[in-house]
């Protein structure tokens, strides 16, 4: 029984102060499901007995098959906290949690970050078993970059003591490791304005339990207990109940070394207070020792129903600790007291989140969480409704209150403040509330809150910003930590549905916040996404759903590679325009090692100052300082990691024809010259240029042609290379399977960077680098080659250049680049030196 009504949920909608958003993060299969499993139970949308099998937040049917979640998924929730919890500035005890259930898993990385932009506290998942793994490093630095307050929950301990089967003293070390594991991540990205966010037992930021089991707790709960009992202040036990803190049963006194009075070893304080009276409870329930489980509880005071006291072995386990410690309080009372409300939250969120002025009166109202200024709401993702290809638009009010039938401005991801394109100034028709697997409608809905919104989804394609007000800038884009690097060619196998399959196509963009779709120029159309599992996901949405079941055929995965140069050009080129009265003398460069990705994470980009970014090149990289304050653009589509540098003394003219030459550098960088790959790393020298005097004998059509057949020129000479994008592949295993780790990778071109050995856990953790091209069919292969042992997860880590020179014909890189002009149906063979190169 729901034991909230949607009025109850308004009401408090207004109390920003008792709104917590949030969402649950952590690697694959370290339990985030089935964790908010029960806390959806407390509020009473499922059944107790159920929490921790249903799922409920896994709302597809494939979710439910696999196991895996792979939409992130809202659901606001309803709870009264009892009055004494209830932190300072809270108004009344009654909050409003809107929660997100994310993807684990590192293809659906980007609706992790869809999910972060929405909220302003994440609830950190860690397996107690596998500790801190590379998913959860991952996603912990998306929420510290977004400024998002972290509390950590210790899963699976139910694993530590039923099967690994460790004693106190151990799994207090195996859990406190974790802990610091966590914290030195948490510590590496640390921001000033978000103060320290390390997360500490003793301070009740951190939770341990067990999702499946239902049981959880933190220290809170313990030292209430005790501080009623022996008549202690609570905060004086909370930091004695953690660390090298040991009580001395003899002298009653507390000490920070194990050695009693006696001279006997004492017990630590969290051994002894807390996991002493756990253990007792798991060892007479597993063992059946009916007697003694009856007297403990006892003293614990839970009463057993008729047909519960029949149950044994885990059933009753689960049962009992259910009782005795409920998740849903431990992670409740940590979620309302350590993570912040929006009023908080959007103080110092504001910075990263809005892109004009810091006190203009969008920011303003964004900073105080107003809910009667102009409305600014951001949009993270579409989530498709039960209306085949229609969505709501999922996103979070962060100023003024969003209405059904208001009149609102639709600031789309192209949108430049004061230019017209991707703006529509459309009616919003209703505003609903996501509920999971179902929709609540809803009047309107104030600042601080999240909301679902019908009718916008024509003219959305993945975020916008929505706005009332004429001066709003828009919200700053979200980044993504992954690149769609895989992509398949899609074909419908009767010519006639090809209509049906654009339509699908462009849903299928709508619907995940990193697939690109595009159409190459040879027709094809292709879908780009982050790996194999994600292209798999996307392709059978697309066809089931997108559709209407067409039937499709989808080419083999094809990866997308990047075209470099490795040395400077052996000579300036030289190319003369079709009038023969201009020419350009350029030569090609590589970049400086870590060039690239520093423009990648938008260290250096074009829109920077001229001035500190040529002090930035020339100190870390070493440039001629008056060439590095000269780029004239980025290429490709502005911001990619290739340069155009004037190096030039006294042209004349020259300004006249920069937009020409850059428009030829962003043809020529989209298209490289080697396979019409997009270029990466390139630096181009404009040395000398002479032209014409009268200004019609240079116009665009005679300089733009020409730039980009002597940018080709300069490629050329400069010894072009491939790259191909790079997997590193993290892979836990058992020692006895290491053997078929290596033998797997080394048939793929694959190499293992490190491997540790997990302290106390036989497992060990291995960590390899792995091409791109070969990674198709990897995790089946290892699977059958470790019998099921090894799991791997693949993230995209760096270019690198594919060996060999790709005019040797047996090389690989010559393999490369035949193939893929194969595919795009070039000419054969690299085109010549020749064809662009001019003699004076």
């Amino acid at each position: 029984m729901v034991n909230f009504t949607i009025q109850q949920i308004r009401e408090i909608m207004n109390k920003k102060n008792n709104i917590r958003n949030m969402c649950v993060i952590a690697h694959v299969d370290h339990g985030k499901s089935t964790l908010t499993d029960s806390l959806i139970a407390e509020a009473g949308i499922i059944a107790g007995a159920k929490a921790g099998e249903a799922r409920f937040t896994d709302t597809r049917e494939d979710e439910q098959q696999r196991c895996i979640t792979i939409k992130s998924t809202g659901v606001s929730l309803y709870y009264e906290i009892p009055k004494d919890k209830v932190p300072g500035d809270a108004d009344g005890n009654a909050f409003l949690v809107n929660l997100i259930d994310s993807p684990g898993h590192v293809d659906f990385s980007s609706e992790v970050t869809a999910a972060l932009r929405v909220s302003d506290g994440a609830l950190v998942v860690v397996d107690s078993v596998e500790g801190v793994c590379v998913q959860t490093e991952t996603v912990l630095r998306q929420a510290l970059t977004e400024r998002i307050r972290p509390v950590l929950m210790v899963n699976k301990m139910d694993r530590q003591l039923l099967e690994l089967q460790l004693d106190m003293e151990e799994l207090y070390q195996s859990v406190s490791r974790t802990i610091e594991t966590a914290n030195v991540i948490i510590a590496t990205y640390k921001d000033e304005l978000l103060g320290d966010v390390q997360v500490y037992p003793d301070k009740g930021t951190v939770a341990f339990g067990s999702g499946l089991h239902g049981w959880g707790f933190t220290l809170t709960k313990f030292a209430d207990m005790y501080a009623k009992k022996f008549g202690v202040e609570r905060s004086k036990l909370m930091s004695r109940l953690w660390g090298d803190n040991y009580f001395d049963p003899a002298t009653k006194k507390w000490k920070t070394n194990p050695t009693g009075s006696n001279g006997k070893d004492i017990p630590r304080a969290f051994c002894q207070f807390i996991l002493d009276p756990i253990y007792k409870l798991f060892d007479a329930i597993m063992k059946d020792h009916k007697d003694k489980v009856e007297k403990m509880l006892k003293g614990l005071n839970i009463q057993l129903k008729s047909d519960e006291k029949e149950f044994t072995g885990k059933v009753l386990l689960k049962t009992i600790m259910k009782k005795f410690l409920p998740a849903a309080e431990a992670l409740l009372e940590m979620i309302v007291v350590h993570l912040p409300s929006p009023v908080a939250a959007q103080k110092y969120r504001v910075e990263n989140l809005y892109e004009g002025p810091k006190d203009d009166e969008a920011a303003t109202a964004i900073r105080n969480c107003n809910p009667d200024g102009p409305l600014i709401l951001y949009v993270s993702k579409m989530v498709p409704t039960t209306d085949k290809g229609r969505f709501y638009a999922f996103g979070r009010v962060f100023a003024g209150t969003v209405k059904t039938g208001q009149k609102v401005r639709i600031m789309g991801a192209n949108y430049v403040y004061g230019k017209k394109e991707d703006l529509y100034v459309k009616s919003i028709q209703r505003t609903v509330l996501m509920m999971g697997r179902y929709v609540e409608p809803i009047e309107d809905v104030p600042a601080g809150n999240t909301v679902g919104l019908v009718g916008v989804d024509q003219y959305i394609l993945k975020s916008a910003t929505i706005s009332t007000s004429e001066t709003a800038h828009p919200m700053v884009q979200m980044k993504f930590s992954v690149s769609p690097v895989v992509r398949v060619a899609v074909e419908p196998k009767n010519a006639a549905d090809l209509p049906k399959l654009v339509e699908g196509l462009k849903r299928l963009g709508k619907s995940d916040p990193l697939v690109q779709c595009t159409i190459e120029e040879s027709g094809e159309h292709i879908v780009a996404g982050a790996g194999e599992l994600h292209l798999e996901i996307c392709l059978k949405d697309l066809q089931e759903e997108y559709c209407g079941g067409v039937p499709l055929k989808t080419s083999d995965p094809v990866v997308s590679f990047r075209e470099t140069v490795s040395a400077v050009s052996s000579m300036t080129v030289l190319a003369k325009s079709p009038n023969k009265h201009n020419r350009l003398f350029m030569t090609a460069e590589p970049f400086p090692q870590g060039l690239s990705e520093d423009i990648d994470n938008k260290v250096i980009n074009e829109k920077d100052d001229p001035k500190t970014r040529g002090k930035i090149l020339s100190d870390k990289y070493g440039w001629d300082a008056t060439e590095a304050r000269k780029i004239w653009c980025f290429g490709p589509d502005t911001t990619g990691p290739n340069m155009v540098i004037d190096t030039t003394k006294g042209v004349q003219y020259l300004n006249e024809i920069k937009d020409s030459v850059v428009a030829a550098f962003q043809w020529a960088t989209k298209e490289g010259v080697l396979a019409e790959e997009n270029c990466r790393g390139i630096r181009a020298n404009i040395m000398d240029v002479t032209l014409h005097t009268d200004a019609i004998h240079r116009g665009g059509g005679q300089i733009i042609p020409t730039a980009r057949r002597c940018f080709y020129a300069a490629f050329l000479t400069a010894s072009p290379q491939m790259l191909e994008p790079v997997y590193l592949v993290e892979i836990q295993t058992p020692d006895n399977a290491v053997g078929g780790i290596y033998s797997c990778l080394n048939k793929r071109r694959g190499h293992v960077i490190s491997e540790e050995q997990k302290i106390g856990t036989p497992l060990l953790h291995v960590k390899a680098y792995l091409p791109v091209m070969e990674s198709f069919g990897f995790t089946a292969d290892l699977r059958s080659q470790t019998s099921g042992q090894a799991f791997p997860q693949c993230v995209f880590d760096h270019w690198q250049q594919v060996q060999g020179d790709p005019y040797k014909a047996d090389s690989k890189s010559a393999q490369v680049v035949t193939s893929i002009r194969k595919r795009k149906g070039l000419k054969e063979g690299i085109p010549p030196l020749d064809n662009y190169l001019d003699k004076m």
